[in-house]
């Protein structure tokens, strides 16, 4: 198997498992209904875990354009394999949210909430101010980045690795997931947000495409960040591409807090 159909693979694994969490706790007449965040939180989690276990011995399974793009910007990862490698997560992303489409056939006509039938797709702002969603974006992905350099500095048993990081995608879930769903992976949105757009979902509405730059551009500058200051921290040095993530973080930030308090 190729590392670009690894990663189409294991990309479309996690979708299939997360969106299908999603579909599981959202739509009328599942069993598992109002479950809630946490069997949410778990379940994307879990989607993680299984498909590192997946792919991990063959391309590495970053699963997500935003640690390609870091592992690069830190040397880690060589710039010629990037395009591939993000066209397979995005391409493994749709295929995975039409699996879940599948899945769920006949619920999709018995729910009415077009709102809530994107959101088992993709994401959106629990609330409607796009600075903070940015924001919350770049913050959630900095903590994947930084959490994954940590964990691969660490020794863990033999195949053990895919558990932790699926950990730390349940707790980056748990407690910044609240505010805008957690993409933290500019393909688990952009990729089921497609789906969502082509496929003949009964009564779906809008895809709502003036949200979904923000769970692309905010998870890059997040894992480019994260990858920076990691760098600083434990290496003492960061490249020009890492900083001009700290940079654009620093702005996005100062913007989010000035919106935020011009409403005071």
């Amino acid at each position: 198997m190729s590392v670009y159909l690894a990663e189409f693979v294991g990309t479309a694994i996690l979708i299939f498992f997360g969106n299908g969490t999603n579909a599981a706790t959202t739509l009328n007449f599942s069993y598992a209904k109002n479950s809630g965040w946490i069997v949410t939180t778990i379940g994307w989690g879990l989607a993680v875990t299984f498909g590192i276990y997946a792919v991990g011995q063959i391309s590495g399974a970053h699963i997500n354009p935003a640690v390609t793009l870091s592992l690069a910007m830190t040397g880690d990862f060589e710039w010629t394999l990037v395009p591939g490698y993000i066209i397979a997560q995005v391409l493994g992303a749709m295929v995975g949210a039409s699996f879940t489409w599948l899945q769920y056939l006949p619920h999709w006509g018995k729910t009415e909430d077009q709102g809530a039938k994107l959101g088992i797709f993709c994401t959106g702002g629990a609330v409607d101010q796009k600075s903070a969603n940015l924001l919350s974006e770049v913050l959630g992905t900095m903590v994947l980045v930084f959490g994954l350099l940590m964990i691969g500095a660490n020794q863990f048993v033999e195949g053990l690795n895919p558990l932790v990081v699926g950990g730390l995608i349940v707790v980056i879930g748990m407690a910044q997931g609240g505010t805008t769903g957690y993409a933290i992976n500019p393909a688990r949105d952009f990729g089921p947000r497609l789906a969502h757009f082509l496929l003949p979902i009964k009564g779906k509405g809008s895809s709502k495409w003036n949200y979904a730059w923000i769970p692309i551009i905010g998870p890059i500058i997040g894992g480019g960040l994260g990858a920076g200051l990691y760098q600083l921290a434990f290496n003492g040095e960061t490249g020009i591409l890492t900083w001009a993530c700290i940079a654009s973080s620093t702005l996005i930030i100062a913007y989010a807090i000035a919106e935020e308090a011009k409403k005071k």
